[in-house]
């Protein structure tokens, strides 16, 4: 009697040094690879229709469309030699509308969903490629830009663009200068339902850059509309500063502010400490920490024109057009909401 013939007779010790998970994960492996091959198949022999029957054509995918701001220098990645501003070709901004609560920089991660994230390795992955990005930025970067036109990213478009293509400004969280209110609050409920024209700058540099655009002395034009239309037209300031110090010292003066900007302006001045990420940055076109930016929104809060550094006089002339058109558009929904 042999023991090949009668493998039941083996003992478990043998049967056990037998048993192996090989075949099986070769047998996956095949599997998954002869299914990618079928998919690649399928997609290089993909036809399309065309004007001469029986000859069809290959369908190849086109290239991705850059960014609006690919070219323009930022304060982490390849230094530029030189740049020269170039108009705003297409809308910037989020693809999603925003929402009170996004962006505030608060964690409301429960225990539980933290100990998770705490032993996950892909968590652990994302926040090593984050760190590792702070790490390599170079500090004098953004000062080192402004040699560019003084830190212009983009010159503003001469018109506002098309609604439907317009993209929306994100939700921030900061406080303002209410005495009564000191608590932070969100920028989507003071922006939905009017049209906005938002100062946004971290620092006095900033701050000036965008008086340009908008302040009495520069633009008189822009402050006669926002008069005749207080009602539907309103100013916005977004102070970001995320260094606690500075942040300080902006508490400190606040008083300075609320003088300046004048009383009904209080519940508009936001001093946003944090939640604005790289991607937010990206978004808007905040590619400068040390440069001031105005956007003009609309009542759903979508960013129909853009400006960046100093002001020029066709971006002025530009603002205040797109601001008297967007009143224009929000009279006839004023008027049957009536």
């Amino acid at each position: 009697m042999s023991f090949a013939r009668r493998p039941s007779l083996l003992c478990l010790l043998c049967q056990s040094r037998a048993f192996s998970t090989s075949y099986r994960l070769l047998a996956e492996q095949g599997a998954t690879a002869a299914k990618a091959a079928t998919t690649t198949t399928t997609t290089t022999t993909t036809t399309t229709k065309t004007d001469q029957p029986g000859k069809p054509t290959t369908k190849t995918p086109g290239k991705p469309i850059p960014p609006p701001l690919a070219h323009a220098p930022r304060g982490y990645g390849r230094r530029l030699e030189k740049f020269t501003p170039t108009p705003l070709g297409r809308p910037i901004g989020m693809e999603q509308p925003p929402k009170e609560g996004e962006n505030t920089g608060i964690d409301t991660r429960t225990f539980r969903q933290r100990r998770d994230d705490f032993v996950s390795w892909e968590k652990h992955l994302k926040k090593r490629e984050m760190l590792k990005k702070k790490m390599i930025r170079p500090y004098f970067r953004d000062w080192g830009n402004l040699a560019f036109h003084k830190g212009k990213t983009f010159i503003a478009p001469p018109g506002v663009f098309k609604g439907d293509l317009s993209l929306f400004f994100p939700n921030m969280y900061g406080q303002t200068l209410l005495k009564t209110d000191r608590g932070p609050r969100n920028t989507t409920p003071a922006l939905k339902g009017k049209v906005s024209v938002i100062s946004v700058f971290s620092s006095v540099w900033a701050e000036n850059q965008t008086k340009t655009f908008v302040s009495k002395e520069t633009n008189p034009e822009l402050e006669s509309v926002l008069e005749k239309n207080k009602d539907v037209a309103q100013r916005i300031w977004i102070n970001i500063e995320e260094n606690r110090f500075k942040a300080q010292l902006i508490k400190l003066f606040k008083w300075s502010i609320r003088r300046r900007i004048g009383q009904p302006n209080w519940g508009r001045y936001f001093v946003v400490r944090k939640g604005i990420s790289d991607d937010i940055r990206e978004s808007i076109g905040i590619l400068n920490k040390s440069v001031g930016y105005v956007y003009l929104l609309d009542g759903d809060c979508k960013i129909r024109w853009a400006g960046s550094g100093n002001s020029e006089a066709h971006e002025r002339e530009g603002l205040v057009k797109g601001f008297q058109r967007l009143l224009d558009e929000k009279k006839p929904s004023k008027v049957k909401a009536e």
